[in-house]
C-alpha cells in the first residue's frame, strides 16, 4: 500500500517526528526514548524501538500499526502516542511502564502530527490525509472531537499554557486551535509547504519551518501574524521541539548574591 507523500513526509516523519523522550524525576525509572520505524515505500514496517537513555541500548522493541511516524509522550511519562501512518489511521498507545500497547484509537486518514497538552489531558493529531485534527482524550483513549483545518496538516504544536494548537497545512497557513473550544480561531498565511512548527517557552512567538520557501515564518502568537520572515538553508523541516528552554546565567562563585530590593516606603529611604 502506498502512502500520500511518501517522497519528502516519509523522509520527514523518520528523521524528525520519530523520537520522543520520556523523563522522569524518579531516578529509579528509566529515561527512554521512542523512536518510531517508519520504513520506506513499499517495505514499510510497524514498530518502534526503544532505547535507554542511560546506557545508549535498545531495551525492546514494540509493535504498534503500520507505519508509524509521530509520536509523543504525556508529561507525566506514563504513555506514549504513537500515529500510523496508514490510510485508515490509528493511535497505538504505549504503557511505558511495561513497554506494551495498551490501546489503539482509530482517528482519521494518515496521521502523522502529535502532540500532547502540558496538563496532560489531551493529545492532538494532524490526519494528513482528510485536513481534519483527531482531538483524543488521555484519561479514557478515545476520541473526543474531530476538527477541520486546511489541506493536509503536518505539524503540531501546543502552546506552553496548553490554551492555543498550531497546525501546519500545506497550502500554505496555520490553522490555530483554541483549546477551550476545539474550534479553529484563525488561519495564519505563512509560506509555502510550512511542516515543523514550535513555541517559544514563554509562548509569545512560533516559528514554522517553509519547505518550498527555504526560510522560516515568525509568528506573534498575540495576534496570530507573521512578524518576520528568515531565510535559512534547503528545504527546512524543523520538526519536533526545536526551541531551547531559557538558560540562566551562571553566577561566579565568589560573587555575593543579588541583594534584595529597597521595600522601605519612599520618604524613609537613603
Amino acid at each position: 500500500m502506498k502512502l500520500e507523500g511518501t517522497s519528502r513526509q516519509a523522509i520527514a516523519a523518520v528523521t524528525a517526528l520519530a523520537l520522543a523522550l520520556l523523563v522522569t524525576p524518579v531516578a529509579a525509572i528509566a529515561q527512554n526514548a521512542y523512536i518510531t520505524n517508519q520504513g520506506v515505500y513499499p517495505n514499510f514496517s510497524n514498530n518502534v524501538t526503544v532505547i535507554d537513555t542511560a546506557t545508549n541500548k535498545v531495551v525492546t522493541t514494540i509493535g504498534v500499526g503500520l507505519a508509524p511516524s509521530g509520536v509523543a509522550v504525556t508529561p507525566d511519562g506514563k504513555k506514549a502516542y504513537v500515529a500510523n501512518r496508514a490510510v485508515s489511521g490509528t493511535v497505538s498507545v504505549i504503557d511505558t511502564a511495561t513497554n506494551a500497547v495498551s490501546a489503539t484509537i482509530a482517528v482519521g486518514r494518515h496521521p502523522i502530527g502529535v502532540a500532547v497538552k502540558p496538563d496532560g489531558s489531551r493529545v492532538y493529531v494532524a490526519n494528513k490525509g482528510n485536513g481534519t485534527v483527531s482531538v483524543i482524550n488521555t484519561a479514557t483513549n478515545a476520541v473526543s472531537a474531530t476538527i477541520e483545518v486546511g489541506l493536509a496538516p503536518f505539524g503540531v504544536a501546543i502552546t506552553p499554557d496548553g490554551s492555543t494548537v498550531y497546525v501546519t497545512n500545506l497550502n500554505n497557513t496555520v490553522s490555530v486551535i483554541a483549546t477551550a473550544t476545539n474550534a479553529v480561531s484563525a488561519t495564519i498565511p505563512v509560506g509555502h509547504g510550512p511542516l515543523g512548527v514550535a513555541f517559544t517557552p514563554d509562548g509569545s512567538k512560533a516559528y514554522v519551518a517553509n519547505e518550498f520557501d527555504h526560510n522560516v515564518s515568525v509568528v506573534a502568537t498575540a495576534s496570530h501574524s507573521v512578524v518576520t520572515t528568515v531565510g535559512v538553508g534547503p528545504a527546512p523541516i524543523a520538526l519536533g521541539v526545536f526551541i531551547m528552554p531559557p538558560k540562566m546565567l551562571p553566577r561566579a562563585a565568589d560573587s555575593p548574591p543579588p541583594a534584595p530590593p529597597n521595600l522601605a516606603p519612599a520618604s524613609k529611604r537613603k
